[in-house]
């Protein structure tokens, strides 16, 4: 009984030390306005975690996306625009911490290498197929009219019903050949 009391203890010990740390993400702002909610929320869904992985700082337990959200509320509070807010994070965290990194120098590579890559696909795609053809109207037109001419009367004999190109009747017939010559020496 004791021991069953025990195990009762401390699965609701885990139980409630699980729902505390679920609890920590939760950040409570007060807005003026719903505009400013919503360009809150926009930034904290469009700006990564530094600490984490391809987190969104809406979805970070980190205390550093804390710290950002709360950066962000203040910089919104103070009536910052969406341009200084997004230059003061990409100046203090560089283009990681945006989703979708601004188009510069820096950054063309990033947004020009898939065109690029598809372009080259496309590219080798139709040199493989052309030589494919090429190879394929080489093979029938490399004979000479001599080899065409003996392909046309080797394929006639075979599909002609002649005893003399019959491999089984051919065989048969060197079958009974031989017996008589073994007969005859005899």
């Amino acid at each position: 009984m004791l021991r069953f009391l025990l195990l009762r203890c401390c699965y609701l010990g885990l139980l409630l030390g699980s729902s505390v740390s679920a609890l920590a993400a939760i950040d409570v702002h007060e807005f003026a306005n719903d505009v400013e909610r919503e360009r809150y929320q926009s930034f904290i869904d469009e700006m990564r975690c530094p600490k984490c992985q391809n987190q969104n700082l809406s979805g970070s337990d980190s205390p550093i996306a804390t710290d950002l959200r709360n950066q962000l509320y203040s910089m919104i509070k103070d009536g910052r625009s969406d341009k200084e807010i997004v230059d003061f994070m990409v100046e203090r965290y560089g283009e990681f911490i945006l989703y979708r990194p601004r188009l510069s120098p820096s950054t063309i590579l990033l947004w020009a290498l898939p065109g690029l890559l598809l372009l080259l696909g496309g590219v080798v795609l139709a040199l493989i197929v052309r030589k494919r053809r090429m190879a394929n109207t080489e093979v029938s037109t490399s004979l000479s009219a001599l080899e065409q001419e003996k392909l046309k009367s080797l394929l006639e004999n075979k599909f002609a019903p002649d005893e003399k190109t019959n491999p089984v009747q051919d065989n048969k017939l060197q079958q009974q050949k031989s017996a008589a010559k073994k007969g005859s020496q005899k």
